[in-house]
């Protein structure tokens, strides 16, 4: 997968925040497909379209979380670890995710990763 280089320079000066971000990288790296690209705003991994966002809060507004997970996925999962969850459209569902160590990309991270890379087939 490429794009290492422009992950570290998009959270420079915020290690806890590069952390998060590797872990959701190794975890999609792991599946067939995947590419990343780095903008001002985000890490977007995709398949043939985007299913996964990593961004930093406190480039918009103050906020001490070093990183949030946006994952798009077909349904909406109820769990008290998504922070906001919304339908911007019919059947689309964003899961946003605030990330505060690397730790917190754990097994039900990577099952909700994998079921937003399928979606993106």
């Amino acid at each position: 997968m490429s794009g290492d280089v422009d992950v570290e320079k998009f959270f420079d000066g915020h290690p806890d925040g590069l952390a998060c971000c590797l872990a959701v990288l190794d975890m999609a790296s792991a599946l067939p497909g995947v590419t990343v690209a780095v903008s001002r705003s985000q890490v977007a991994v995709r398949r043939r379209r985007g299913f996964a966002y990593v961004w930093r809060p406190g480039q918009y507004v103050a906020n001490p979380v070093p990183a949030v997970l946006s994952l798009a996925l077909s349904r909406r999962v109820d769990s008290p670890r998504f922070k906001e969850v919304v339908e911007p459209s019919p059947g689309h569902w964003m899961h946003h995710l605030e990330l505060w160590r690397r730790e917190d990309v754990d097994d039900e991270v990577s099952a909700w990763i994998r079921e937003a890379w399928e979606r993106a087939a």
